[in-house]
């Protein structure tokens, strides 16, 4: 106090390290109000965190298998052998193998059957892209060698027999490569074309595509007895350069027009493949996890808004004491608003590390384990870029939520926060005629609401925030559940996506039961005079705990109801349009799992409320009063 007296002759380093021991002595003496501001914090920088690191966490397996196979930096497909061998010569190159014949045909193998392109390549080892055997032995004569999750998706390995165009081959071994994509997301380079993943409805593709084929190896001079005749073969060439970095640039030089991984046309176009794509095309999966990840971290990001603005809010009603015992010795409100803000800010800063540390161990648990690629998603340290992001977006969730009230606060009178009064009610004379004819309990909740209507738009933000994210999930769940559309995943896949969204339903649900408790015990702190003084005029501990609860379950109501249309349908849609995906594909839930979802929010939030309600109704009413 001694130095707050003299806070205007403290230089500004004095004024940091005062502000910063008031904040934590204030800190240590509300450790229950600290976790919870802590831990709202925390949900909402884990999901923030898993969504920057995953992509980066899901290249890793990419950039090992690039270099144990001596990966390409560009892969060239043309219809005619002359146009890939020109690019041989073409300054840049240091290294290529090929050009190798690609024939288009059909695999049938475990009671399964897939499109396939055969390429025939040479039983020595390649200068740039020699896949790499994992099981068995590379090709030889009568002999192939499946891609590894093609062959994972046959269910055969090493020693079992597969028929290619209708002629029985002895599966020599799996192998990984560089060069493509793991199936189902294998590069096209054969002139027919592919298509990946789901038809939409309606529309008419050409019979000839190949869809979600795989990728197989044998010897040249079997891929051309396989062969119908010359014409229908197309051929693939595989480019070292001298600066990989730039592998689109030279590609945009010296490719066709199908230069970004399109097939090579039978006229002797020539398209070209660089690696930043074949990236792209592995990691596509955690592109998705990622977008829903970000998703979840906005939608938790709002909530942690909602939950701490009430709980700076209620703080600062159980502070008004002690701001003004601050003042009276001389703070000044710009010291006195410090120390409030720092008072949010300092654990903000604590649960961003602590976001950081627990996204960064759990990225790699939300990542495919594909058999196509070598090693598995590591936990590389977050970039400096993450951690400054992560870092800015708690110290924002803070900020926002504590600012306005740490202000008002600050600027409110030494006489009234001394004083501690109670809040007066608003008069409204239409509410008090309406409620004056309901039941008690109905009658208590409507003006307990009515006292702090911005608390009460709170929560219905944040039940229809909530409401409006599990809106998502069931029509992602319901995608994923072999509904239409959702071939576009393989069944490890859609695990991993299940993974993703349960992790977001669990924070979600967390940090909604926190906020749903926080508003309550906030209204029960702040109305703790008015609930004191009804029940000393004959209202009854529990028609004082139904109050409480109803003033929450009727926000809750609304909120439901809007997260339901338009905030759920909203959400949806949005994601729809970022991921760049068919939204028709997914079937919407239907009005009867809608009421369920709004009638369960309901309930849950009346469950919750019950218990910080009917401990505040019976606080004993000599010590309030």
């Amino acid at each position: 106090m001694r130095a707050a007296r003299r806070g205007g002759g403290l230089t500004a380093m004095g004024r940091v390290l005062l502000v910063i021991r008031l904040a934590l002595r204030d800190l240590r003496r509300r450790r229950a109000e600290t976790a919870l501001l802590m831990l709202t914090i925390v949900a909402a920088t884990t999901t923030l965190t898993l969504g920057l690191v995953l992509r980066d966490a899901a290249a890793e397996p990419y950039q090992s298998t690039r270099a144990a196979t001596r990966g390409p930096d560009v892969v060239a497909v043309s219809g005619r052998p002359a146009g890939l061998e020109r690019l041989a010569g073409v300054s840049g190159v240091t290294g290529h193998s090929g050009p190798y014949p690609v024939l288009a045909g059909r695999v049938e193998a475990s009671g399964r059957a897939a499109d396939v392109q055969i390429q025939g390549r040479d039983a020595t080892i390649a200068a740039v892209d020699q896949p790499r055997v994992r099981h068995g032995r590379w090709i030889g004569e009568g002999g192939v060698v499946l891609e590894a999750a093609f062959a994972a998706w046959l269910k055969v390995g090493a020693g079992d027999t597969v028929s290619l165009n209708g002629r029985p081959f002895t599966v020599a071994g799996v192998a990984v490569t560089a060069a493509s994509p793991p199936h189902p997301r294998a590069s096209c380079v054969v002139a027919a074309g592919c298509v990946h993943g789901a038809v939409p409805a309606g529309r008419d593709l050409p019979a000839t595509l190949l869809r979600d084929p795989g990728l197989a190896w044998l010897t040249r001079a079997d891929v051309r007895a396989l062969a119908p005749d010359p014409g229908s073969l197309s051929y693939v060439m595989n480019l070292k350069l001298a600066h990989p970095d730039q592998a689109q640039a030279f590609a945009d030089r010296h490719g066709g027009p199908g230069s970004h991984g399109g097939p090579g046309g039978a006229d002797g176009a020539v398209s070209l493949q660089t690696w930043q794509g074949i990236l792209a095309d592995a990691t596509e999966l955690a592109r998705d996890s990622q977008i829903l990840l970000m998703t979840g971290a906005w939608l938790l990001g709002l909530l942690a808004v909602a939950g701490l603005s009430v709980l700076v809010g209620g703080r600062l009603a159980d502070q008004s004491r002690r701001i003004g015992l601050l003042k009276a010795v001389g703070a000044t409100p710009g010291l006195v608003a410090a120390v409030l803000l720092a008072g949010y800010l300092l654990p903000a800063v604590v649960a961003s590390a602590a976001g950081l540390v627990i996204g960064t161990l759990t990225a790699p648990l939300l990542t495919e384990p594909s058999a196509g690629l070598v090693g598995a998603a590591g936990a590389a340290p977050p970039g400096w870029s993450t951690v400054a992001l992560v870092t800015a977006a708690a110290l924002g969730v803070a900020a926002v939520a504590a600012t306005v009230p740490a202000v008002r606060g600050a600027r409110s009178s030494t006489v009234s926060a001394l004083a501690d009064a109670p809040r007066p009610p608003r008069r409204t004379g239409g509410l008090i005629a309406f409620s004056a004819r309901l039941p008690v309990p109905l009658l208590l909740a409507l003006r307990l609401a009515a006292r702090r209507p911005g608390r009460a738009v709170l929560g219905v933000a944040g039940v229809a925030v909530t409401v409006s994210g599990l809106y998502v999930l069931l029509v992602l769940h319901a995608f994923l559940d072999g509904r239409p559309g959702a071939e576009a995943y393989t069944a490890a896949q859609a695990g991993v996506l299940r993974h993703v969204l349960l992790v977001w339903t669990v924070i979600l649900l967390c940090l909604a039961a926190v906020n749903a408790l926080v508003l309550t015990w906030a209204m029960v702190l702040d109305n703790r005079h008015a609930s004191a003084l009804a029940r000393a005029l004959g209202a009854t501990p529990r028609e004082m705990t139904l109050a409480l609860a109803a003033a929450q379950v009727l926000p809750a109501l609304a909120g439901a109801v809007l997260g339901v249309f338009p905030g759920g349908w909203a959400l949806f849609t949005a994601i729809t349009v970022v991921t760049g995906g068919d939204g028709g594909s997914a079937p919407l839930p239907g009005p009867g799992r809608l009421l369920v979802l709004v009638g369960a929010t309901v309930l849950a939030v009346a469950a919750l409320t019950t218990v910080p309600a009917g401990l505040g109704a019976r606080r004993p009413l000599t010590t309030t009063l």
